[in-house]
This record gives structure tokens, sequence and C-alpha cells, in this order.
């Protein structure tokens, strides 16, 4: 019937049917499970493959690194996003952070003025506590026999000093902060530990982008099964050969046109049928929503001021700190300070400045995690970043967000090829390998 309305054979029909279909729905598969592949699992969910332990270690480093194996044995897969977390955490500081300013920026936008004052808030309110703890502990007789009104003119004196102490304080971190703060290392821990705001970053950052692909691939992968339908019929070529061949083609380049359309070209070019790269069109858009995650979830004061306490350079910090809360005891305690030397001697008197600084040390975290601070502050933090992120050329805020993720690009690539393949494979097992006549 179809052939006496149209004059078409019946198995052109199917052809022109059927492989378009495939086609499509090979590429809408290819950008969807490729997407999957890039945030999915968050942890490695795998396998043990007898015999990968003892081979592992001689595999070349190219397949060890990835996300397909791990080194106890087990074979399987993690999301290529979190099972590059430290070296992505790396490349973002590298090609991200560090385009938008240095560490020094970064806490003079944490408003130290502020920090201090915040710091004398807290530390006001366990003044009394403090020197009473010291005193009894040290000195518990002397503290004893101190009149009342003595004791009240050692606390005002040390209220009275105790914002100078802390500005000065927060002057030597920021005078400091690149020595006292290793960014790339707090960045690697962080994400290391939190993998599932690396998807984050990606997710939210590109969601529109992310559907665009994924819908890309049915966009594209439908016409180009005409072409093979045509390849078929002016090459007289094999479907054995055309149909698994072009499914690994249009597998490939579906998502390596989907990519680059999303990416490039940084500046709009008239000859470009999207004109410009996707992602750079909404550069306002996604650098406030960049700024956002990174002031309020990576450098927030909370996470500097661990980083600063117990990262690896927290040696350099807390020698800081006591460098500077030590001589704060002689000008607390001012004209007093002479008579408490003759009546405690001065190796007692070294060893209540130490004590003061180790005290002071010890209350320094509980500063640092206040959310009410921190929330405000992050605001201020994302504020700069927003600034920076704006002024940036379009090929570095392309390079910025790219970067993470472009040395894996290749497997994506590889994916679609594969799933082509067996998609032309499949075409040819449920509908044989007949080529219409013309």
């Amino acid at each position: 019937m179809l052939e006496s309305l149209f004059h078409i054979h019946p198995t052109l029909w199917l052809e022109l049917t059927t492989i378009p279909l495939f086609t499509g729905i090979i590429g809408y598969i290819t950008n969807w499970t490729g997407i999957l592949m890039l945030f999915q699992p968050i942890r490695f969910h795998g396998f043990r493959a007898p015999g990968l332990v003892s081979v592992f270690p001689y595999l070349p480093k190219q397949i060890q690194v990835l996300p397909l194996l791990q080194y106890d044995g087990r074979m399987g897969w993690q999301g290529i996003v979190p099972s590059r977390a430290d070296k992505m955490a790396s490349i973002a500081v590298d090609k991200g952070l560090a385009k938008l300013g240095s560490v020094a920026d970064f806490y003079r936008e944490l408003e130290p003025d502020a920090l201090a004052e915040h710091l004398t808030v807290i530390a006001q309110s366990q003044i009394r506590e403090i020197v009473e703890e010291i005193a009894r502990r040290e000195h518990p007789q002397l503290w004893y026999n101190l009149p009342n009104p003595v004791r009240e003119m050692v606390f005002d004196r040390v209220r009275q000093q105790l914002p100078e102490v802390l500005r000065e304080l927060t002057e030597e971190l920021g005078a400091n902060i690149e020595q006292l703060l290793d960014v790339k290392s707090m960045v690697i821990r962080y994400f290391q530990s939190r993998p599932q705001l690396l998807n984050t970053v990606f997710q939210v950052l590109g969601a529109k982008e992310l559907r665009f692909m994924q819908n890309f691939g049915f966009y594209f992968g439908a016409p180009m099964g005409l072409v093979l339908v045509a390849i078929l019929h002016l090459t007289g070529w094999s479907p054995l050969v055309v149909l698994p061949v072009g499914g690994v083609i249009i597998g490939w380049v579906v998502n390596w046109i989907g990519l680059n359309m999303i990416f490039a070209p940084a500046y709009p070019k008239w000859w470009c049928p999207w004109r410009q790269g996707l992602l750079i069109k909404r550069q306002p858009e996604i650098t406030d929503g960049y700024a956002e995650l990174v002031a309020s979830e990576i450098m927030t004061v909370a996470n500097i001021g661990d980083e600063l306490l117990n990262g690896p350079r927290s040696d350099r910090t807390l020698q800081m700190l006591e460098d500077t809360m030590r001589p704060a005891t002689d000008r607390a305690l001012g004209p007093a300070r002479g008579a408490l030397k003759f009546v405690i001697g001065n190796s007692g008197y070294e060893t209540l400045k130490d004590t003061f600084a180790e005290e002071a040390k010890a209350r320094v975290p509980a500063a640092f995690n206040d959310p009410d601070f921190n929330a405000q502050q992050s605001k201020q933090v994302s504020e700069y970043i927003a600034r920076q992120m704006r002024a940036l050329p379009p090929p570095e805020f392309v390079e910025m967000l790219r970067s993470a993720i472009k040395q894996d690009e290749w497997l994506l690539f590889v994916h679609g090829g594969v799933l082509g393949l067996i998609a032309g494979y499949a075409h040819l097992l449920l509908f044989g390998t007949g080529v219409a006549p013309l």
C-alpha cells in the first residue's frame, strides 16, 4: 500500500523510520547516561575482581586513575566528578579561585576590623571567667587575698585593653595570611570530605546546559539517521559497516558538539549557528550562583578559622597567637605589673603570661564558628567574588568552569561511541541487513 501510494519501497520506509529513531534515541541515551556518569554514584560501587589487587600496582597510571578500578581490587564505577575530588579541587583553586584574587584579598573582604569587634564581644563576656580561672589555678592564695576593688581593677583593665589587642591580632593575621593559610590544601580537604559539593557546583551552575546537552542528543542523532540511510543507498556499502560505524561516529560527535556548544566560542561569531557558548551567555547569572556557593560553603570564616587553627600550617598560627597574646598580659596589668612580679617572681610571672596566651588560643575557635557572623561575612565575600567574576574576560570565565572536567571529557566521547556501536548492531539484529532497492 505504501509503495502504491508514495512509490516508496516498504523496506525504505522502514529504514527512514527506524534508523533515525534509533540514532535519535541512542543520542539521547548517550548524553543522559553521560551526565549520570559525570555525577553518580557519589561513592565507588562495584565488585571484587579476583587478582586485581596483585595486578593493580603494575597497571599504567592512566588506567589506575580511571573511576573503573580501585586499589583494593574492586571493579565498578564512581561518578567522574566525585572521583576526581582532590584533582578537581586543585584545579578549582589554580584556575578558578586564583583568578578571583589572592588569599589576602579574600581576607580583606572578611573585614578584619569586624572580625576584631566580633572577637571582642565574645571575649568580653568571658573576661571575668578567664581571669578568675587563671588566677585561681596559678596563684589561688594571692588572688583570694586581693581586695575586691583590686580584682575589679584587673577585670576593667583587661576589658579596656582587649579591643586593641584583638585588632592587633587580626592585623597580624592579615599581614601573614599567605604564610598561615594554604588555600589549596583547605579546598582539597574540604571537597574530599564532601564530594557531593562538587556535583552541586556543576549541577546547579550548569543545570540549563546539562538539560540542553541531554536533549541535544536526540535533536542531533535523529537527522544523522537520515544521513546514514542516504549513505547506505548512495555508496552501496554494507549495512554491517555503515550502521555500527555510523553509530560510533554519531555517539562520539553528539557529545563533542554538545560540550562545545556549551563552552565555545568564547566571543560571539557570526558564522556560528548558536553565536556564542551557551554557558557564557549566562555569565552574570552563573556569576551570582558561583559566588554564593563559594562564599557560603568554602571561603567562610569558619573554614578559614579551622584551616588556620587545625590545618597543616596551624603551628605558625598558634605561635603568632601566642606572640601577640603574651604581651597583652603586661598591658592588661599596667602599673600593677611590677608589684605582681615582686610577689610571684619573674618565672611565675612568665608562667602567668603563658597561661593567659593558652587560654586565649583555646577560645578562638568558638569565635570563628559563630553562624550569624559567618552568614553576615559570607555576603561580603559573595559580593566580592561576583564582582571579580563579572570582570573576567569570557575565555578566562570558561576556563575557570571547564578546566575541572576537561581532562575527562574523552570518557564521555568513548562512552557515546560504544553506545552508538551497540545501537548499530541492535538495529541489524532487529531489522536485518536488507537494503531497499531504489
